[in-house]
């Protein structure tokens, strides 16, 4: 045992520079909602024109999520993070630099090509790397690198914006890219990426970093066997018309619909608009907002050591789903009270309200979906499917982001009424269809799905 202790030290590295790909997705997410305050008066920007610097990024990021797939089988998971890792910091100097607004669009546009394909390629990457026992945990590095970036983005706006210096907002994304790429220059390739194209050797070498030779050999013959049996091209018309794989393919993508229409981007852009309506000035709205990133951070830190591994994925997310629903009544409740206004009790509670949703959130949804979506993908669609899991995912961002302020017009109390219903059949949709993929190797948890969902979550209750 003492020998595989130094192995699995020296794979820390490769976990940690291939969740960094997180870091950039969540600072781009966050740092919009200061940096808008500042480039609307300078481009003199009207609403819709708004709508497009946080939409542009969106557009992006869908169509690299849908072209990453196919790259990323043919050129490998860690090319791929390189390349977006220079995409991003090309689109970040881009936008910091735009003169007028067309520029701008096209660097937010190239920033969301890089980040589309890093939130298909990470999860890949950090899943195929790491042993079934602890893949939740690291696979979840992730989520936690997101939450970091979308309150490293908070506490940049707060710094910068006595200088209402928003290029320098957007400039500063070129710091964690850079960090991604110095370290993923000396990472490794995925090893089951590796198998696939033939190169045993330089798989089993990666393998030994975090297990004992005898433990990589039997990966490798497990690897080996379920490339051989997909060793077709990961292509869309077979995740069509293959019942079983298309089962599978519905399933992520559900998971990662929900995971954003849920309710979580109205806090993450909008939580400082919904305080000053409850009477905090815009100075203390955007301190709370850097709390509640704070909070995100703490608690995904919870779930990946002692939730994920231990747990599991199913429960927690039936459970998230069900704290959420009961957080946005709270919500809904608070703004429907029109005395609570003002400052009031009404500020208290939606400071509970919105903190309560973070926590039950971050300990399921926001998490647990990359992780099952980093895992329950067969090895010979995993590219494939991601993109198009990913695409949706992406999608149900640029519902949010488009129609909450329209939705706002009905009343803010009604809003989160319609979120909590969200949350409602996310429960249900977690009871009924997901899978527990938790101490199961990839090999297994695609065995298990084709011989059907059921099947695997009774045989997940004896792990």
């Amino acid at each position: 045992m003492a020998a595989v202790r130094p192995q699995r030290a020296s794979a820390v590295p490769s976990y940690i520079f291939g969740a960094l790909g997180g870091l950039l997705f969540g600072y781009d997410l966050g740092v919009v909602a200061g940096a808008l305050l500042y480039i609307k008066p300078e481009f003199h920007l009207d609403s819709v024109e708004v709508g497009f610097v946080t939409s542009s990024l969106l557009l992006g990021a869908m169509i690299g999520a849908l072209g990453t797939g196919t790259l990323s089988e043919k050129y490998g998971r860690r090319r791929l993070l390189l390349a977006a890792g220079v995409l991003f910091a090309a689109g970040a100097l881009v936008a910091a630099f735009a003169p007028q607004l067309w520029p701008l669009l096209a660097g937010r546009l190239i920033m969301g090509l890089a980040i589309g394909a890093l939130s298909v390629s990470v999860p890949i990457y950090l899943s195929e790397i790491t042993p079934p026992a602890t893949r939740g945990a690291l696979s979840g590095l992730n989520q936690l690198m997101i939450s970091s970036g979308i309150l490293v983005a908070y506490l940049v706006d707060l710094g910068l914006s006595s200088a209402h210096a928003w290029r320098w907002m957007f400039g500063l994304a070129v710091v964690p890219a850079a960090a991604l790429l110095a370290g993923l220059i000396f990472q490794p390739e995925s090893p089951r990426w590796l198998i696939r194209q033939g190169r045993i050797d330089e798989a089993r070498a990666v393998l030994t970093r975090n297990r004992s030779a005898d433990e990589a050999e039997a990966d490798i013959a497990e690897i080996t066997s379920a490339a051989d049996r997909g060793d077709r091209r990961a292509e869309l018309a077979e995740l069509l018309h293959n019942p079983g794989l298309r089962r599978i393919l519905i399933i992520g993508a559900a998971l990662a619909f929900f995971q954003q229409i849920i309710g979580v981007n109205t806090i993450i852009y909008y939580a400082p608009t919904i305080l000053t309506k409850l009477g905090y000035q815009s100075s203390a709205a955007i301190v709370a907002n850097a709390g509640l990133g704070g909070l995100t951070v703490l608690v995904t830190i919870i779930m990946l050591l002692f939730v994920v591994d231990r747990v599991g994925r199913r429960m927690p997310l039936v459970l998230g789903a069900i704290g959420m629903t009961a957080c946005m009544v709270l919500l809904g409740l608070t703004f429907l009270t029109a005395g609570f206004s003002h400052g009031g009790p009404g500020g208290w509670l939606a400071i509970v309200g919105l903190a309560g949703f973070k926590v039950c959130y971050s300990l399921s949804w926001g998490g647990m979906v990359w992780i099952m979506l980093g895992e329950m993908f067969p090895l010979r669609v995993r590219a494939a499917a991601m993109g198009i899991a990913t695409f949706v995912n992406w999608f149900g961002n640029l519902l949010v982001a488009q129609f909450f302020p329209q939705l706002l017009g009905a009343g803010t109390g009604t809003v989160f009424f319609i979120f909590a219903g969200i949350a409602v059949l996310a429960s249900v949709f977690a009871v009924r269809w997901i899978p527990e993929t938790r101490a199961r190797t990839l090999e297994q948890i695609e065995g298990d799905l084709a011989l059907g969902t059921k099947k695997m979550e009774v045989g997940a209750r004896g792990v």
